[in-house]
């Protein structure tokens, strides 16, 4: 069935997210989260069909163009529900709710949620997709509609009961059970733990689909920096060659895709979202700054490249995030046939060819997705284009970048991928500070510039006095903002604050603490609720402290936390952050995998150093320091004794210390005075040496 005329748009024409957009034209009589629609819900008394998804999501275009277009399937929809389209990435409270909620129904999540609610927008049913005809065991999405609406109107006992029990659970979060004692010990047991679940021969953890987890190599990162192992460095490098080498990176324009379908990183399912980008960009810069490979540096200035190019928005912030589909395809915007390379490289096709594993019959459904990983390991024994260990001359390395310059003007000039252009607060903190960290380590200040940018334009266009919003776009601004918006957006400027010295940055993460406090804590069981406390169009408070694709809120808000206490010389900030982090831990006890962030923000908590620099030649102390690696440093810039707090382990030291000079503090002891700026490195590393005695 033909879709329905461009010129007929139902309600979400009116909207702004470029997700609903997508569907103005359908047929069906589509409403956006609200009081309206839950109004007419209840005043015709039909059931809600709740569609929830995002701009880049594949299967939610499908489920678009099978049924959402077609005029048959939206005369049900219109007939039998009050039909309700979600943008999980601007509502993802909503979203948080009722796929919670299709997991109590022992359902796997994922996009499109398609979820079925009374009119009072209780959860009774629901899944993800649903074809248009069935097959494959799956009901045909017209059968589905109807028999809903049969039970709500002949078997209103059976969608009482899974409306009781749903909601039940969902109200039932679980309580601190104790207190759970973790320390270092247990930081590197658990790291252990995760290690082994790794793929030893392509990275990333075992099977397929492979998702980058940032937090989790993070975690292992962090391992190896407590116990000096080098397992676990190797097992997170290892990854990040295989993955910079592979399909899931975009050779040409740079950036990294949303995961891999296959365990060898080859074939991406090709959307590319900003917060992967943002902690794969921190996770190379400390791969760079320990071994120096030219690969991770490469690929971190590429990816920024990217983000410049294609996710700057007009205002200096950063887009959402680039569609998987163009014309209908997805991938069709980044795959190449050999007969497309030859006839753009000429004599130089062959070459290009060899090295990015493009042949005639190509590496996935007859396409090329270029990738490097047939040059694995050799590719990391030399400079940045393979030169010597693969036999070349650097003459002839240094033409692979003009190729590839050649196929990316080329790429340019067909129909692009769709570009998701709403600003998110919360994934806009994770690159602004991925920027600021990576900028400092790479030597990088043009990083930081653009990280400055987009900090301005959240903090100008997207705060109403002290309260952040969620996501804006064409002029306007979501209110009020998410525990997400707040924990990146407060480490974004505290990133900020420590790389400049600059005291309006500081005082904006104090602002916006103050109110994440007020409007946010769980007062009770402890942490922080995803949605405020004058958010009124929620079936209840969502409260999750596991992490998604993104570190949980409440893990970033422990280690901001800890760093507030250094930067405004406050230990109720420090004492805030222990009692966070005690009150998680009994769930990540029971579900460790899925609380990684947590445990990096106790590594911060118990092994930070505070690196205390002071004098005349502070800047310059103060910026080596900054070249240590970002997780386990915090830099205070002290003019004097009085600007540390009278409990403070250095405040006598700083007293007495004539000159510039930088104190090393890690938990209650704190080192001699540093006095050259090419020693602090082995301050920090023999103020964690529990042998050695404070001074």
């Amino acid at each position: 069935m033909s879709s329905s005329s461009p010129a007929q748009e139902n309600r979400l024409a009116a909207a702004t997210s470029p997700y609903l957009l997508q569907h103005k034209n359908n047929p069906g009589d589509w409403w956006t989260w609200g009081p309206d629609a839950l109004a007419e819900a209840q005043r015709s008394n039909r059931p809600i069909l709740l569609s929830v998804g995002y701009a880049a999501c594949h299967w939610c275009h499908v489920m678009a163009h099978e049924s959402f277009e077609d005029e048959q399937t939206a005369a049900v929809m219109n007939e039998l529900f009050v039909n309700i389209k979600v943008d999980r990435e601007e509502r993802p409270d909503i979203d948080h709710i009722y796929m919670n909620a299709l997991h109590l129904l022992g359902e796997q999540g994922g996009w499109p949620l398609t979820m079925f609610l009374t009119p009072k927008a209780e959860p009774v049913w629901g899944g993800t997709y649903f074809p248009k005809d069935s097959r494959f065991g799956r009901p045909a999405f017209v059968d589905v509609l109807r028999e809903v609406s049969r039970l709500f109107r002949e078997e209103p006992d059976k969608i009482e009961q899974n409306r009781a029990a749903l909601l039940a659970r969902l109200a039932d979060r679980a309580r601190p059970a104790g207190k759970i004692v973790v320390g270092l010990k247990e930081l590197d047991a658990a790291a252990a733990q995760v290690g082994n679940m790794f793929d030893s021969v392509n990275g990333g953890l075992r099977g397929a689909p492979k998702f980058p987890q940032g937090a989790i190599l993070e975690l292992l990162w962090r391992a190896g920096g407590r116990s000096g192992d080098e397992r676990f460095f190797q097992t997170v490098e290892h990854t990040l060659e295989h993955m910079s080498e592979g399909g899931i990176y975009d050779h040409l324009g740079g950036g990294f895709s949303r995961y891999s379908v296959d365990e060898r990183w080859l074939v991406p399912h090709f959307e590319k979202m900003l917060y992967d980008n943002a902690q794969l960009l921190e996770l190379l810069a400390l791969a760079w700054q320990r071994d120096g490979r030219p690969l991770f540096a490469e690929r971190a200035r590429e990816t920024v490249g990217w983000l410049k190019r294609e996710m700057t928005t007009a205002e200096g912030a950063f887009a959402a995030s680039l569609d998987a589909d163009s014309e209908g395809e997805e991938g069709k915007f980044y795959v190449w046939s050999l007969t497309e390379i030859r006839q753009a490289l000429g004599a130089d096709a062959d070459e290009f060819a060899e090295q990015y594993d493009v042949t005639a019959g190509g590496n996935f459904e007859g396409h090329n997705i270029l990738n490097r990983l047939n040059r694995l390991p050799r590719s990391m024994e030399s400079g940045p284009e393979l030169g010597a260990a693969n036999g070349r001359s650097k003459s002839d390395a240094a033409r692979i970048p003009m190729l590839r310059g050649k196929l990316l003007e080329l790429r340019e000039k067909r129909i692009r991928p769709g570009l998701d252009d709403k600003v998110l607060a919360d994934w806009n903190g994770l690159m602004i500070a991925a920027l600021v960290n990576a900028g400092l380590l790479l030597e990088e200040p043009a990083w930081l510039a653009m990280a400055r940018q987009a900090f301005d334009f959240i903090a100008g266009k997207m705060t109403r006095g002290d309260r952040l919003g969620h996501s804006w776009r064409a002029g306007q601004l979501q209110l009020p903002g998410l525990a997400s918006d707040y924990a990146a957006m407060i480490r974004a400027a505290l990133a900020l604050y420590e790389a400049t010295g600059e005291g309006a940055y500081l005082k904006r993460a104090l602002t916006w603490q103050r109110a994440f406090d007020t409007h946010y804590a769980d007062h009770e069981g402890g942490g922080y609720y995803l949605s405020a406390d004058d958010a009124s169009d929620l079936l209840l408070r969502p409260h999750s402290t596991a992490d998604d694709a993104i570190p949980n809120p409440n893990a970033i808000a422990a280690q901001n936390l800890v760093r507030l206490a250094v930067f405004a010389g406050d230990d109720a900030f420090r004492a805030q952050a222990d009692r966070l982090i005690e009150s998680i831990l009994s769930a990540a006890e029971r579900n460790l995998f899925g609380h990684v962030a947590l445990l990096n923000a106790l590594d911060l908590r118990l092994r930070g150093a505070e690196i205390v620099v002071t004098g005349p030649d502070a800047e310059r102390f103060a910026q080596a320091a900054l070249r240590l690696p970002f997780t386990e440093r915090i830099v205070l810039r002290a003019g004097s004794a009085a600007d540390l707090p009278a409990a403070h382990p250095a405040q006598q030291k700083l007293a007495a210390a004539a000159g510039s000079a930088t104190f090393v503090c890690v938990g209650e002891r704190c080192s001699l005075p540093v006095m050259a700026p090419d020693q602090i490195a082995a301050a920090v590393a023999a103020m964690r040496n529990p042998s050695n005695p404070s001074s």
